[in-house]
């Protein structure tokens, strides 16, 4: 080969009368160190200077010990130098394969173009070439490796042999994971209340809707309007046919209640539901001095009492 002027290019040649990796283009460097003296001989009696020392290479294969040699326009990769360091190259018609010696997995494998035998580090990620073998024997680089397995599926892996290189592990009962304590953390329970926080009657209702139920009523009614008094836990529930109706029914369930106790209802505690976050609910509500208080979001609990009778109905 010689040093001619051209478009240098990413294609890489296995050479089997190359003794060292060499290329001339600087950016394939992942890390370069440079070095001072060495000559290269090509046909022709032409020689280029040794300038670097260095690894080349992507996120999914890299090449160390690579040189780079002044005014070098092809990539070359050694075959000698690949046997040195324990690979294995097999040519065929149509491609070559460059296997590890130690599992017989496939690093890489280049195509035939013409009569010589080229590789594409760019194209490796499309080959899809896996890791089949790891010396890494630590037991919690295992353990995230297969997704945070429990340690009992990895001491079964292990002794009865299912994934290759994987080291023996033993079960520990008191070993922690960090992840995975976050994600099996659940929320802190609410403690119940011993007292009661209202001092008489419609001075607290709790309401919700249940539903849609697999059985309709006579009057083909599949949800259910609860209202629980905070103080007498005195429950009513009037059915709907649609959620749309839980307006009207609760206004006239307000009118009603209010007028055979002659008391006032001063709060309405419910969730965040379409149904009672509306305009003619709040306007209702303004209109009678009710107070309508919302539970926060995604915590039913704050809504238990009505929440804990759905349950019951249901």
């Amino acid at each position: 080969l010689s040093t001619q002027e051209g478009v240098i290019s990413h294609s890489w040649y296995l050479d089997s009368g190359c003794s060292r990796h060499m290329t001339g283009d600087k950016q394939l460097f992942q890390s370069l160190t440079p070095h001072d003296g060495g000559l290269v001989g090509f046909g022709g009696n032409q020689k280029s200077k040794i300038t670097g020392i260095g690894t080349v290479g992507n996120s999914s294969l890299s090449i160390s010990d690579v040189w780079l040699v002044d005014g070098l326009k092809h990539n070359l990769l050694s075959i000698s130098q690949l046997c040195d360091s324990d690979y294995e190259v097999k040519f065929d018609k149509t491609s070559c394969t460059v296997v590890k010696d130690s599992d017989q997995s496939t690093v890489f494998k280049g195509k035939r173009k013409g009569n010589v035998y080229k590789i594409n580090l760019s194209d490796l990620t499309e080959q899809r070439v896996l890791c089949l073998l790891t010396l890494s024997d630590e037991k919690w680089v295992w353990h995230k490796r297969l997704g945070h397995a429990n340690w009992r599926l990895l001491s079964k892996l292990s002794k009865l042999d299912l994934v290759r290189g994987l080291p023996v592990l033993k079960y520990h009962s008191d070993a922690l994971c960090g992840p995975c304590q976050k994600g099996k953390i659940v929320q802190t329970s609410f403690q119940s209340k011993n007292i009661v926080s209202t001092s008489r009657t419609l001075e607290l209702l709790h309401i919700d809707l249940f539903g849609p139920v697999s059985t309709a009523s006579i009057n083909g009614c599949k949800y259910g309007l609860v209202i629980v008094d905070d103080y007498s836990r005195w429950t009513w529930v009037r059915f709907l046919r649609t959620k749309n109706e839980a307006y009207d029914e609760f206004s006239i369930f307000c009118t009603q209640i209010q007028n055979e106790k002659d008391l006032k209802i001063l709060k309405v505690r419910s969730d965040h539901g379409g149904e009672f976050k509306n305009d003619p609910f709040e306007t209702f509500c303004e209109n009678h001095g009710i107070l309508h208080e919302f539970s926060s979001p995604r915590t039913p609990q704050q809504n238990g009492v009505v929440e804990r009778k759905n349950r019951s109905l249901q």
